[in-house]
Order: structure tokens, then sequence, then C-alpha cells
């Protein structure tokens, strides 16, 4: 049997992590059996399905790099095939018409409420042998009345239902349109799906769908609902708690990479590592490995894992995300090497790519006025002749290179009697506008000799003037 999963989402909004990481499981699951992975999207509510959520959806796949074989597939392209296989339901007497109005419908919840009892449609059309003029039914399929239906969850376990408690769902509405628990069913039947991995909101759908899967006499997938994402306080996720865009993660700076390794992390682990590639995820991942509890997001673990990605990547392939932040606060970096200079200059330390961005604008454009307590600390009388010896030291060097200019601060500090600190701080203030750069050295080898000397010659002039 070749393993084949889906990833269905609704395109009514953005995807979320919780959506991400479904897709992730999904992916990894297909893989790491060797079988194939689909995307399908489930847009059969025009209403609220919109094109930027087809959109985003596509931008987060793509991001994550979680490619799909077949795909994407639209439910709204399949509404023919819905149709006959409910014409195929009501022929073979696992369906039927009802006539009932939403009048009657809603007198029978509320009777049923009066009573005490579990709101359900109670069947009263299953037994109609002609059709009530003036009216255009639904059409609902006909469940069990006796026996459970089993869900031997891959993630769960075993969980039994009562087919008494499940009524008989609408598969088509009146307008002919299908509904969820039905389409599923055909795309899952027709895709030949062999694994549905989902979120556990989905659990109390699920023995509909088999009983469906059973009526029409194909063999149901196995599944593995998958326990649902809680805030760090222990609440429903929400926006307040992160529950944005995938996308939105990218403009907070962060790396594709760090995100799917947070992600395989919310609810499975191998033994105690953090860290994992991609193949070392393709590898240990299984789907049976899930925790049953939820998982809390953490941000400073997310945090954690972006720095380590930053720290540890290929500078020529951070510098593209670096440029792209860069761009999105009014920055053109148009030089690459420069890119990737100031990404080797600045991976040590950064958390995300928005922080390096914004840290960095000194090194692509002139700053209009120097940070205010950077400059009542170092821009003084006092750190002239510092600033003096170094400017004649830096002038003269031939090899603007960071260790010939770490060898000429270091010069010019033993000449003054100093620490190299108090050399380098002024310095910084000097070229960088504020109180933090990477290391001199390298903040002066990336800026240039001309731009490095320019900026020494204003920050002089700026003591001399304010402190005349």
């Amino acid at each position: 049997m070749t393993v084949r999963t889906r990833f269905a989402p609704s395109p009514t909004g953005y995807l979320h992590i919780g959506g991400a990481r479904t897709a992730l499981f999904c992916w990894l699951y297909a893989r790491h059996h060797g079988g194939q992975f689909i995307l399908r999207i489930e847009d059969t509510d025009r209403e609220r399905s919109t094109q930027p959520a087809v959109q985003a959806i596509l931008d987060g796949m793509d991001w994550l790099d979680l490619k799909y074989d077949e795909g994407p597939i639209y439910q709204t392209q399949r509404f023919d095939r819905y149709r006959q296989v409910a014409e195929q339901l009501l022929k073979e007497g696992h369906a039927y018409h009802c006539y009932c109005s939403k009048q009657e419908l809603e007198q029978m919840r509320s009777e049923q409420q009066a009573r005490k009892q579990k709101p359900r449609y109670d069947g009263r059309c299953r037994q109609l042998t002609a059709p009530r003029p003036g009216i255009q039914p639904v059409i609902r399929f006909k469940n069990p009345v006796s026996g459970q239906t089993v869900v031997d969850d891959l993630v769960r376990g075993r969980v039994a239902f009562e087919n008494s408690e499940l009524d008989d769902l609408i598969i088509a509405r009146s307008d002919g349109t299908p509904t969820y628990n039905f389409t599923v069913v055909v795309d899952d039947m027709d895709m030949r799906i062999t694994h549905v991995i989902r979120g556990d909101d989905h659990l109390n759908n699920t023995p509909r769908q088999i009983n469906i899967f059973n009526a029409l006499g194909v063999q149901p997938p196995q599944f593995a609902h998958l326990p649902m994402i809680l805030g760090p306080d222990g609440a429903k996720l929400s926006k307040r708690h992160g529950a944005v865009s995938v996308m939105q993660y990218r403009e907070e700076g962060f790396l594709p990479e760090a995100l799917i390794n947070y992600l395989v992390r919310l609810g499975w682990s191998h033994g105690d590592q953090e860290i994992f590639t991609r193949d070392e995820m393709l590898k240990y991942f299984d789907i049976q490995d899930v925790n049953k509890s939820a998982s809390a997001i953490n941000p400073e673990k997310l945090l954690w894992l972006n720095q380590h990605y930053i720290k540890s990547g290929d500078p020529h392939k951070l510098a593209l995300e670096l440029g792209w932040q860069l761009a999105r606060i009014g920055v053109q970096a148009k030089d690459d090497a420069k890119l990737i200079a100031v990404v080797r200059a600045q991976q040590e330390r950064a958390k995300t790519f928005k922080e390096m961005a914004q840290v960095s604008r000194f090194f692509f454009e002139e700053f209009s006025d120097y940070e205010p307590k950077a400059a009542e600390k170092n821009l003084v009388v006092d750190n002239l002749p510092a600033l003096h010896d170094i400017r004649v030291r830096l002038a003269q060097l031939n090899d603007w290179c960071a260790p010939a200019l770490h060898d000429a601060l270091q010069a010019a500090a033993g000449a003054l009697g100093l620490k190299l600190g108090k050399v380098a701080q002024p310095l910084r203030v000097a070229v960088s506008g504020g109180g933090v750069s990477p290391p001199m050295d390298m903040t002066l080898e990336v800026l240039g000799r001309e731009t490095s000397l320019a900026r020494l010659d204003r920050a002089i002039r700026w003591i001399e003037t304010h402190h005349s």
C-alpha cells in the first residue's frame, strides 16, 4: 500500500500555525513512508472563501517548503462528482430527500430541548414515498440507527461512538451544494487517501464520515487526530498568543527552518533532541509517537531556535532574508557582497531578521543623528585625542581588512594608555550612530575606508561644535 496523505485547509482565513503543523505532520508521514502528499483546497463555503486566503495558503506552503505531489485540488471544481455520488447513495437506499422546513426543524429542536433530549434530526422523512410539492428538498444520509462506529485512532487510540447519537446529516443542501462531511468522504475516496491526519476538533465528524465510506463500500482511511495547540497560559490559542498567519512569522524575521523545527516539536518528540534537520525529521517522525495531550506554544523557544538557525546558517542564503527585511523598512540594499558581509558580522547575536535589519541600517544608509545617550557618554571632548589618533592610523592603512583594523585600534589604545573598549566605543558611536554594533574591526571592514573615515570626521566636527 502506498501511503497517501492530504492537507485540506478551508480558504476562509490565513494559514496559521495549527494548520501549518497539520500540513507538516501530513507531509512528514507521507515522506517517511515513501508515499504521496496532496494539497486540497476545501472552498465549498463560497461566502467565506476568498482568493487572497487561497494565495496565503499557497504562499505559506511554499515558504515552509512543504511540496505536494498533487494539487492544489479545489472542491468547487468537483461539484458534478459530488452530485453523482449523492445520486448513487439515493439510488442504493443510503440517502433520502428531506422536505422539512426551517420552521419544522426549529420546532423539533425546541420540543426535544423541552424534553431535555439532545437536539437532533429525528428521521421523520426517512420513510417518505412521495415528494412534498413546492419544497426543494435537501438530501440526508441514512445513518445506521444501532450499533457502534469505532475509530481506531493512531494518536488517541480506540474511540467508540453510538450510532444512535448520530443523526441523519445533510449531504446536499436544497440548492444542490454539497456539505463538508460529504465532500470530504468523496474526495478522500477518489484521491485514495490512506491516512487522514487532522486536528482533534474533527474527531466528532469521523464516525459520520466512516459510515458514509461504509455505505459506498469503500475502506475508510486510517485516522489520526492531533491534539490542539494552546497558548502559553494554557488557554485556547488566539491572536494574542501568536495564532497569526504563517507569513507573518516571516515578516517578524523568523526563518522557515526555525518554524518547521518548532512545529514538529509541538506534540512530537524523539528522545530529548530539540534541533532537527529535515532529513532527521523524515527519518524519525511517526504519527504514533504524537502525544495525546495538548501542546502549549513557547515564544522564547521559537526565538532560541531562530537564533540557532541564523547563527549556523549559510550567509549567502541568509542575505536574501536580510535584504527582504531591509526593503520592508525602506532600505534598498543592492550590493549582494555587502549583504553577505553584514550577515556574517551580525549573525552571532541576532535573534530575528527584523531585528538584524533594524540594527544594520547604518551599513547601508547615512544616519540622521546620533543616539542621544550614546552621544552624551561617548562623543565628548575627552575622547577627541583617541578619535584623532584612530583617524590618522586608519587613513594610513594599506589593507582595509579586519585583522589590520584590529591591530590599528590596539595600537591607538596602547599609545594612549587605554583599554581597547575605551577607544572602540567612541569610534562605534561615530561610525554607527549608536552604542551597539558588531566588533569594530568587522564593522569598519564592512563600512569600507571612505565611509568609515567620513563618519569619523563627522563625529569629530560634532564634538567640536557641541562642546566648544
